[in-house]
């Protein structure tokens, strides 16, 4: 689906009315391609803390060119500010410091990351330094403009050389739509754990070959794309639907070499016969994608009682069924990863959605449930959700035009998301590199002006 609005901006007359009416203006965002580099150009390393020294290497080793020093003349399409050292109020002048001199040097869609210490895990001034880095990079990801995005990562003393994997997913155009967002490593892991216990990936290009994926919802939509985006990376993709959907799941998991199963995940049975299935023919499971769900809109004054359950079920008790049957078998490898489908409606809701919100917050608790957990089990599985804003589909595309303007427009890059942004977000939890990343919402919203 298109963005005829964005396509308008673009023709000489769309010009003129953007600027002399000061309408939003939105730049295309750049996405990932196969056999494109992570960065296409040149990323400045900066701060004070414990990654100043490291940075540059880490980076190299991921292909991503950097310097230390602001170049003279060229352009800059990133930016990693390490704050970790940052431990008075008084310090946060360095921010200031880093980023005023070279933000008009950024490229179009750029990347801005900000390091910092989980404010949780220190005391004192410095708690309350760790924890101003929130409301720098949320702020400046809603002035940053031209697609460019800024996050703020909190890696957990010891968990440094966790943070590989999130650091390529957050300077490349894999983040295309995500923005402003706080993610921590390390902060939900077993005593002690550390970047030795990180899964080791034998092909880069492929981070996931030889593991198992399971996605519900698979046929259309956001999980087709999470399927295919999956199988790029090299696993091998159990995509389950309802049997309504049997021919469109085929169809698909034929073209992707991948294995199928129909049902209906609210059933009674439904647990039992994805876990029988993943152990028969799979031998586990690495990753699980809790992709499926449903609306069943009505203001509450109205709602009855079959589209309340319906919702709650098929999102949020079918997923939390699922994933307990395949911990108690014992069928979620080692660093396996389980991944929940929230939105932004469960964080900031929406009229006519207190069904699916409640649904979707729930995600949120269910992610909140098990993080420690699973992070004491000392296996490194991981859980962790996403939460879409408004991401392009054809159910989107049915919504009545002046609410899709609305929810195109009502965020940072004033234009909708597509479901490979949601895809790469999700192919990021489950990345092998990943298994310190637990108990994170990430929303892939472009960054939403109201309510998150």
């Amino acid at each position: 689906m298109s963005d005829k609005y964005q396509g308008f901006t673009s023709t000489p007359v769309g010009k003129i009315l953007v600027k002399n009416l000061g309408l939003p203006n939105p730049t295309p965002l750049e996405r990932w391609t196969e056999g494109a580099p992570l960065v296409d150009g040149t990323v400045l390393v900066g701060g004070r803390g414990r990654f100043v020294e490291s940075l540059p290497g880490l980076l190299d080793t991921l292909g991503i060119a950097s310097t230390a020093i602001k170049p003279d003349e060229g352009r800059l399409k990133g930016l990693v500010f390490d704050a970790t050292g940052l431990t008075t109020a008084a310090e946060l002048v360095a921010l200031r410091d880093f980023f005023t001199p070279v933000l008009r040097s950024l490229e179009a869609c750029a990347r801005v990351v900000v390091i910092g210490t989980p404010p949780e895990q220190v005391k004192g001034s410095e708690r309350v330094a760790q924890r101003a880095l929130e409301g720098f990079t949320r702020s400046l990801g809603k002035e940053i403009g031209k697609g460019s995005t800024v996050q703020l990562v909190y890696v957990a003393d010891g968990a440094e050389a966790a943070a590989t994997s999130t650091l390529a997913f957050l300077l490349s155009p894999k983040s295309a739509y995500v923005s402003g967002q706080v993610v921590r490593i390390g902060a939900h892991a077993a005593k002690g754990a550390t970047g030795a216990e990180v899964g080791q990936v034998a092909d880069p290009a492929q981070p996931l070959a030889g593991k198992v994926a399971l996605v519900t919802g698979a046929s259309r939509g956001i999980g087709e794309q999470i399927a295919r985006v999956l199988h790029r990376d090299g696993a091998t993709v159990l995509g389950v639907d309802v049997p309504q959907a049997a021919s469109e799941l085929q169809a698909l998991m034929k073209e992707l070499d991948g294995d199928w199963l129909t049902l209906d995940i609210t059933g009674k049975d439904a647990p039992q016969r994805i876990a029988h299935h993943l152990k028969t023919q799979h031998g586990g499971v690495d990753v699980v994608v809790h992709n499926a769900g449903i609306t069943r809109d009505k203001k509450l004054a109205n709602m009855d009682e079959a589209r309340w359950e319906s919702v709650i079920a098929v999102n949020l008790t079918a997923p939390e069924l699922i994933t307990r049957e395949l911990l108690d078998q014992g069928l979620v490898h080692d660093h396996g990863s389980i991944i929940g489908v929230a939105s932004i409606a469960g964080i900031a809701g929406n009229v006519g959605q207190t069904n699916y919100a409640a649904s979707k917050a729930g995600v949120i608790g269910f992610v909140d449930s098990l993080a420690d957990e699973l992070g004491e089990a000392g296996n490194g599985i991981t859980i962790n959700a996403v939460a879409p804003g408004f991401i392009i589909t054809q159910m989107t595309a049915a919504v009545p035009f002046a609410t899709r303007e609305v929810g195109q427009r009502l965020n940072a890059m004033a234009q909708g998301g597509l479901p490979v942004d949601v895809a790469e977000t999700i192919a990021w939890y489950a990345h092998p590199g990943s298994s310190l990343v637990n108990g994170n919402v990430v929303r892939v919203c472009g960054q939403m002006m109201l309510g998150a």
